[in-house]
């Protein structure tokens, strides 16, 4: 790997670059720099890349260059799909989608690409699918529902890219992605990215690519996350929240809860408090998620609370605070909450408040870790020992 390689080095068209050039990109990553030419080649690729490593830009610009060289000699027609993104959110898609539209932007013909996601009507984007699509974003369930109403085809897919496959397995979507699978010609290019390699995606990725290129980035400069656990009594976890983020005057929060009603009734707490706070769970509607997101990163809101499924796949660029309101169930997710922050070589905070009956998980997270985290009290809000 070339250190601080350009994109002009790496193959692309010219007109892609300027796209790039344009959005501030001045050096291609790590995984742009091993991806792009492994995939400009024809091969299958899986690679180990967290979000905000670039890893959309390392599938989507050499898709959009072959694509883009091929459109003279075959264009998409009779709903017929060129390249397919299946992501696990429809936050990603829509990421995913806009990404794609802003690189391909200089190209000449315009490459066709279509997002489409549930929880919105399916009829413009059937009518979006008319005549075909050179290339498809979408959700495994939307997939399924759009086949079964033949709007559109895949006799013509040359490549699949799976983004965030550990994540669509975790929330259980194997299943769907089972059926969408066996709907694609068994010969095409296989791509696939992912944060984490549990086991069943090891079996996904035995199954599905063919002596793929294995690109396995070093994860992100631990010491840039500054981790923080807080021993609090349940009942008073809400005001230690508070008490933080006002003390601190901390900006820009994302906060992880395990259930939709605990997002709710917080942002009902933080507001009450003088807090600007919006939720950000499945039961809100796609337009009420984008609006909140909105907010969140254009400061107008200070805190935004989350679900790890809802949260899946959004990047938010130089997130300064990250807290851990409830533990998650796994390790996995876990370390993929606090590596939401500390990127880009900026020093991040990660804070998880648990109280007594969480110790023992916290322990197997620790172990997951491989670190120890020291236990720390707030003041105000310290646990009395036994007998005081």
């Amino acid at each position: 790997m070339i250190a601080n390689a350009s994109f002009a080095t790496l193959g692309l068209d010219p007109l892609l670059i300027s796209a790039v050039t344009e959005l501030g990109y001045q050096q291609a990553t790590p995984v742009q720099q091993s991806a792009i030419p492994a995939i400009l080649q024809g091969r299958d690729v899986v690679a180990g890349a967290e979000t905000g490593s670039g890893k959309t830009a390392a599938f989507a610009l050499p898709l959009l260059h072959s694509l883009h060289t091929q459109t003279l000699q075959t264009t998409a027609k009779g709903n017929q799909v060129r390249a397919l993104v299946i992501a696990p959110t429809r936050e990603l898609a829509i990421q995913i989608g806009q990404a794609i539209n802003t690189y391909g932007q200089y190209l000449q013909p315009r490459l066709k690409v279509c997002t489409v996601f549930g929880g919105v009507s399916i009829n413009p984007q059937m009518l979006a699918l008319r005549g075909g699509a050179d290339i498809v974003v979408a959700t495994t369930g939307r997939l399924l529902d759009l086949l079964q109403h033949n709007a559109l085809k895949f006799d013509a897919l040359q490549t699949l890219v799976l983004d965030e496959a550990d994540k669509m397995l975790s929330l259980g979507f194997s299943e769907e992605l089972g059926q969408v699978l066996a709907a694609l010609p068994k010969k095409r290019q296989n791509l696939l990215f992912s944060a984490t390699f549990p086991p069943e995606l090891e079996q996904l990725i035995a199954s599905l690519l063919h002596n793929p290129v294995q690109i396995n980035l070093a994860k992100q400069d631990e010491n840039l996350i500054e981790q923080h656990v807080y021993t609090v009594e349940s009942e008073r976890k809400n005001a230690a929240l508070i008490h933080l983020i006002k003390t601190g005057d901390w900006q820009q929060v994302l906060v992880f809860a395990s259930a939709k009603n605990t997002c709710n009734r917080l942002v009902l707490k933080l507001e009450k408090a003088g807090i600007q706070a919006a939720a950000f769970h499945g039961d809100l509607s796609q337009g009420a998620r984008n609006n909140a997101l909105a907010d969140f990163k254009e400061k107008y809101i200070r805190v935004l609370i989350a679900t790890d499924v809802a949260a899946r796949g959004i990047d938010i660029q130089q997130l300064p605070y990250v807290v851990n309101f409830d533990l998650p169930r796994s390790a996995n997710d876990y370390i993929h909450r606090i590596g939401r922050t500390g990127r880009a070589g900026q020093q991040g905070y990660a804070v998880a408040l648990i109280c007594a009956d969480e110790e023992e998980h916290f322990r197997l997270i620790e172990k997951r870790m491989k670190k120890r985290v020291l236990r720390e009290q707030i003041e105000g809000f310290e646990i009395p020992l036994v007998g005081e």
